[in-house]
C-alpha cells in the first residue's frame, strides 16, 4: 500500500536560501511579497519593481510529476517584457503518493537548467524563467515560467502527441523544427557557449543517460516476447501485417536473446564516444513543444517541460524526440531527419558526426531500450484499454480517447518497424565483431 507524503508549507532553497512554498496553497498565502523576493534573486524582476498582486492562481491538470498552476500577476510597474501570465510547477503532489515519489527528483536537474537559460545568447527557444529553486534532500522544488500562449497569434495550438494524422498537415515540418534546435543544444554544450561548470552541474551517468538497463532474466524475456506475440494475435488490427507475422516474431525472439546477451557491449559503445553525449531534453515529443510560425514563413520550434534534464546519448534525444512521430516520419523520413541533427550539430560548433554512425547508434539504443522498456507496451496497452481486440483499429475512437493507450500503441508500432527495418541483431552482430577487432 502506497503511505500518503507528509505535507508540509515550505522548504528551504538550495540555491537561493530563500524559505519557498512547497505546494498552491502555501504560494497563494505568501502572496505577492514571496514572488517578489524570489523573482529578485533570481534577476527576472528589477531591484526598482515588484509583484504587486497575485490576481488568480488556477490548478491546471496534465504531467506525470507534481503539482501544476496558472498565475496571474500585476506588476507594481507595467512593463511589457515582463509577463503576467505564468505557469507554476511544483516537485511535490502531495495528494498523490504515486505522483509525488519518485516524480519529485525530476526537478533536480531542471531548476539549474532553467537558470542557465537566462544568460545571453542561450541557443534554443524554452519558456522565460521567473524563478527556480529546489531543495535536495526532501526532493521539493518550485518552477515559475512565462505560461506559453498556445493558439494566440503567430504561436500555434498546443500540439498532441500521437495525433499528427489528427492535427498537422505536414508532421515532417514539425519534425524537422525539433530536430534542429535539439542539435543546436547539443552543439552549444560542445561548443563551450553554455555554463562553464556545466559538467559538474549536469554531470553524464552512464545509466540514467543512455539506454535502460535490461532487467530480465532470460525467463523473464521470454515471459515478455510471449505478451507481445499474444498481443499480435488478439489484437491484429493495431499492427500493420509486417510486424506481425511468424518471421518477424521469429526474428524478434532470435533478436532479444541476442541484445540481452551482449547488453554490455552495446552500452559501452553507447555511452563510449563523447561526441554523440551531451546536455539536451530526453523527452521533446510534440507535447513538450511549442511552434511559432516566423514572418518568412519558417516554423521554429521552443521546448517545455524540462524535468531530467541532462546530458544524455544521442540515441536518448533522437528517440525521446522521435518516438511517438507519425508513422511517415519514421517510414519515409528518417534519414533525412538524421542528416539535418548531424548538419545542425556540426554547423552550430559540435563535431562531425556521419549521419550512418548516427543511425547506428540509435539503433544500438533503440535495440537495447526496446529490449527493457518497450516489450512491456502491449500489457500496458491492454491494461489501459481492455476493450482493444474489440476496436476497428489505430483510429477507433474509444482508443484515440485514452491517451496512454494511444501512446504506447503509436511508439510501439514505430519501434517494431524500425526494428523490422535495422535488424537488430545483425546490428548487434556487426558490433560484436567490430569490437572484436579493437
Amino acid at each position: 500500500m502506497t503511505t500518503a507524503p507528509r505535507i508540509f508549507d515550505h522548504f528551504t532553497g538550495d540555491a537561493t536560501g530563500l524559505a519557498l512554498p512547497a505546494h498552491g496553497a502555501a504560494l497563494a498565502q505568501d502572496g505577492a511579497a514571496l514572488l517578489t523576493r524570489a523573482f529578485h534573486a533570481f534577476g527576472s524582476l528589477g531591484a526598482d519593481n515588484a509583484v504587486a498582486s497575485i490576481v488568480s492562481l488556477k490548478q491546471c491538470p496534465g504531467g506525470s510529476t507534481g503539482a501544476k498552476f496558472i498565475l496571474t500577476v500585476e506588476y507594481a510597474q507595467a512593463d511589457p517584457a515582463l509577463h503576467t501570465r505564468l505557469f507554476v510547477k511544483f516537485s511535490r503532489d502531495f495528494t498523490d503518493a504515486r505522483r509525488d515519489d519518485p516524480g519529485r527528483y525530476e526537478m533536480a536537474p531542471e531548476a539549474p537548467f532553467m537558470a542557465m537559460t537566462r544568460l545571453p545568447g542561450f541557443p534554443i527557444n524554452v519558456p522565460c524563467a521567473y524563478f527556480a529553486d529546489y531543495h535536495l534532500e526532501s526532493g521539493t522544488g518550485l518552477v515559475i515560467t512565462e505560461c506559453v500562449p498556445f493558439g494566440v497569434g503567430a504561436i500555434e495550438p498546443h500540439r498532441p502527441k500521437c495525433l499528427d494524422h489528427e492535427t498537422l498537415a505536414n508532421p515532417l515540418e514539425h519534425y524537422r523544427a525539433i530536430v534542429s534546435g535539439l542539435a543546436r543544444l547539443c552543439a552549444a554544450h560542445k561548443a563551450g557557449q553554455l555554463a562553464p561548470d556545466i559538467d559538474r552541474v549536469f554531470p553524464f551517468d552512464p545509466v540514467s543517460g543512455s539506454a535502460d538497463p535490461i532487467r530480465y532474466s532470460a525467463e523473464g524475456l521470454e515471459g515478455e516476447l510471449e505478451h507481445c506475440f499474444n498481443f499480435a494475435c488478439r489484437c491484429p488490427q493495431m499492427l500493420p501485417e509486417e510486424v506481425r507475422s511468424p518471421s518477424f516474431m521469429a526474428q524478434m525472439a532470435r533478436d532479444a536473446r541476442l541484445i540481452r546477451q551482449h547488453e554490455a557491449a552495446i552500452q559501452r559503445y553507447l555511452t563510449g564516444n563523447a561526441d554523440m553525449i551531451a546536455l539536451c531534453h530526453w523527452n521533446a515529443h510534440i507535447d513538450n513543444c511549442w511552434f511559432e510560425r516566423q514572418a518568412d514563413g519558417a516554423l521554429s520550434c521552443g521546448f517545455i517541460d524540462w524535468g531530467r534534464v541532462g546530458q544524455i546519448t544521442f540515441g536518448s534525444i533522437l528517440w525521446g524526440g522521435l518516438s511517438a512521430a507519425h508513422h511517415d516520419v519514421w517510414d519515409f523520413h528518417l534519414d533525412e531527419l538524421l542528416a539535418l541533427f548531424a548538419s545542425e550539430y556540426h554547423t552550430h560548433g559540435g563535431p562531425l558526426v556521419e549521419v550512418e554512425e548516427l543511425r547506428f547508434h540509435l539503433t544500438l539504443h533503440m535495440a537495447a531500450m526496446g529490449v527493457a522498456r518497450v516489450l512491456a507496451f502491449p500489457e500496458i496497452i491492454l491494461f489501459r484499454c481492455p476493450d482493444l481486440p474489440r476496436l476497428s483499429g489505430p483510429r477507433d475512437p474509444a482508443l484515440l480517447a485514452i491517451e496512454p493507450a494511444r501512446n504506447c500503441r503509436q511508439v510501439y508500432v514505430n519501434f517494431l518497424q524500425f526494428w523490422r527495418r535495422q535488424e537488430f541483431g545483425k546490428a548487434v552482430e556487426r558490433l560484436v565483431e567490430k569490437q572484436g577487432r579493437i
